[in-house]
């Protein structure tokens, strides 16, 4: 399975480009600004990933300061 993500300006302009999958079978869904904060959120996690185990309360100060 491929997945595209597109953004722009003119609602329009996304209504067409919504059309025209739908017309070739490709499936399309509108994404909630929910669902678009989690994937950013998502995204954010995997480039932060280093595989080392970090203790919460440090990492809480950290945050703190």
């Amino acid at each position: 399975m491929v997945n595209v993500i597109f953004s722009g300006e003119s609602e329009t302009d996304i209504k067409l480009l919504i059309e025209l999958a739908k017309k070739i079978g490709i499936k399309t869904k509108i994404l909630t600004p929910t669902e678009l904060e989690d994937i950013g959120l998502g995204l954010a996690m995997d480039r932060a990933k280093t595989g080392v185990f970090v203790e919460t309360s440090a990492f809480l100060k950290k945050l703190q300061k």
